[in-house]
């Protein structure tokens, strides 16, 4: 009975996490002013986000079979994120982007 209890907090806990990275993950992509800055906003906060939230529910499932999958696509996440950030700021480099400066701002 305890440690039911104890696995459905961690498994709560996990997920309100995830969603607090995803919302950090977003809020980076909208308030953040170039291509590099945002992909690494999303690219950090939605692998650990989506993965936080995958794990939570497949604790909370109880760890039947069906949450191999969920775990998988834990793991694909937290793989291909970055990797494909990573792709994207190459890219926007070799076209000529430039990092953002400070001088940049435009009027206050």
């Amino acid at each position: 009975m305890i440690g039911g209890v104890l696995l459905e907090i961690v498994a709560v806990g996990l997920v309100v996490v995830g969603v607090a990275f995803l919302l950090a993950g977003t809020i980076g992509l909208v308030r953040f002013p170039d291509v590099y800055t945002r992909a690494h906003a999303a690219s950090k906060c939605d692998s650990a986000g989506a993965g936080s939230v995958l794990l939570g529910l497949a604790l909370h499932d109880g760890f039947a079979f069906g949450d191999l999958k969920l775990v998988l696509l834990a793991i694909l996440v937290v793989v291909s994120g970055p990797t494909t950030a990573h792709a994207l700021a190459r890219a926007a480099m070799r076209s000529g982007r430039r990092a953002w400066t400070r001088d940049e701002r435009g009027p206050a």
